[in-house]
């Protein structure tokens, strides 16, 4: 989902430096202002362009990684782009951390749509990967695939390794041999119409996974064996496993798929988490012993009313809460689309809501949205403020 209009999205509007003499030391200077909507210019006075990101933390340094955006189009003419701060406030721009390719077929031609990247570093391999959803070049959003590439630095630049669509051939936990006879048992024509109960019952049941499972046509695109792979993010939990969080069955459903010891693939393993629930842009963390995702609903580049669901284990069973917005334009997210949840390093139980407000006629213009979460009774809330400062966690 992608959304627009104004509410202008974020930015870190310059406080007061460290002066000498008579003027504060640097260590009473006022902590930096996060404002939600505005323009967040880095180190050269340019807006940052990093869209549908994510963050990383790494021997003290922050990097934020996301798409490149042009003026026109949301198509990939860049890549990745990256960019460092030690305070979450202050950012250097990096460079370009993937650059998509001048060579024609190339899964991640000029052109492509390359969406959401994250990275995370792999502690078993020293090196640090990237996940992000591709679409192949002049094909719209027909191949639903993840793309995958590694560096020896956080900054890049990054070695595209692959793309594919996910675990191909392979069903999720929950599903026994005789689910999927039993889905492959129903009658076509029963389910041509969707929304009716015979389909949600359908997709309930695994439909879209069954069909997904093996390479197939659509008429226009001969398309790989796998599940369908769109908005994602990757966690990396507590015990230094991986995951790869995604927006599969046409959208339709969440997948949450363990990945190899060094991150670069899929184990085989995964679950289906709200099928038929049409959630995409999911950005998860943990605050305890349970596990938390924000999502949105699938509205095109509009925004809509965020959804939150909880779990005991990344493995579920997921159950979904009310909206966790609150404030001005909270029924449709502040106008914005999660993108990722940041931990603030050293600080307990301190995680900031990163959300994108699209603007899909001017790309490069999209804003950011960075709110604290609180929690009330365990639950995670987001609460608007139009300013604030990381003193907020003190």
């Amino acid at each position: 989902m992608r959304a627009y209009l104004t509410i202008g999205t974020f930015a870190v509007l310059a406080m007061l430096t460290a002066c000498s003499g008579n003027d504060k030391p640097a260590t009473e200077v006022a902590a930096k202002e996060i404002a939600s909507g505005e323009i967040w210019p880095d180190d050269r006075g340019e807006h940052i362009n990093a869209h549908g990101g994510g963050v990383m933390a790494y021997e003290g340094t922050y990097y934020w990684f996301g798409e490149h955006k042009a003026d026109t189009t949301s198509s990939a003419y860049v890549g990745v782009t990256c960019y460092s701060s030690k305070n979450l406030t202050d950012w250097k721009y990096e460079g370009v951390a993937l650059a998509v390719s001048d060579e024609v077929g190339n899964d991640i031609e000029r052109g492509c749509v390359l969406e959401r990247p994250k990275v995370v570093f792999c502690p078993a391999t020293g090196k640090f990967v990237m996940w992000f959803h591709l679409e192949l070049k002049g094909q719209g959003y027909a191949q639903a695939r993840y793309g995958v590439a590694v560096s020896d630095k956080p900054e890049g630049p990054y070695t595209f390794l692959r793309s594919g669509r996910v675990n191909p051939g392979i069903y999720p936990l929950e599903m026994t041999a005789s689910d999927v006879a039993a889905v492959e048992a129903i009658n076509p024509k029963s389910v041509e119409k969707w929304w009716t109960p015979t389909w949600y019952k359908a997709i309930d049941d695994g439909l879209f996974v069954v069909r997904d499972a093996k390479a197939h046509s659509d008429g226009r695109f001969d398309l790989p064996a796998g599940q369908m792979a769109r908005d994602q993010t990757v966690y990396v939990d507590t015990d230094g496993r991986a995951y790869h969080i995604f927006a599969s069955e046409d959208n339709l459903t969440l997948h949450i798929a363990e990945l190899t010891d060094d991150y670069t693939a899929h184990t085989g393993r995964y679950t289906r988490v709200a099928p038929a629930g049409h959630n995409e842009a999911p950005a998860l963390f943990r605050h305890g012993n349970t596990y938390w995702m924000i999502t949105s609903g699938c509205t095109g580049w509009a925004p809509n009313e965020a959804r939150m669901f909880s779990a005991p284990s990344i493995w579920g069973p997921w159950t979904q809460h009310p909206n966790p917005c609150r404030g001005p334009k909270s029924e449709l997210t502040f106008l914005g689309q999660s993108t990722y949840i940041l931990p603030v390093e050293g600080k307990k139980d301190a995680f900031i809501f990163m959300a994108d407000i699209w603007r899909p006629r001017h790309p490069s213009d999209a804003r950011y949205i960075w709110l604290p979460i609180t929690f009330e009774n365990d639950v995670p809330v987001v609460e608007w403020r139009d300013k604030w400062t990381l003193d907020f966690f003190e």
